[in-house]
């Protein structure tokens, strides 16, 4: 009997788990960055940059992807008017 509900509750668990894989991967594709693109990046999380924050712009860039850390990471050449900017708050 123990047995039976413990292969009932692995096969559960099994499908279980199947099931939000199967959510998660449809909700969620890499990202199609290559080193050498040109991306623009949020400045919601710029912490030095003065003034209103109704007038400040929403994207700096375009920057270029030097390399890539995984998945949700990549490093940017900057260059120009964003050396100022570039600390950061993520």
């Amino acid at each position: 009997m123990l047995d039976k509900a413990r292969n009932h509750e692995y096969r559960f668990m099994q499908d279980s788990f199947k099931y939000s894989k199967e959510r998660w991967d449809k909700s969620h594709k890499p990202p199609a960055f290559k080193v050498g693109d040109l991306v623009l990046v949020s400045t919601l999380n710029f912490v030095n940059i003065k003034g209103s924050k109704k007038l400040k712009d929403c994207f700096a860039g375009p920057l270029m992807i030097k390399a890539l850390h995984g998945t949700n990471a990549v490093k940017l050449e900057i260059t120009g008017e964003h050396m100022e900017k570039t600390q950061l708050s993520l």
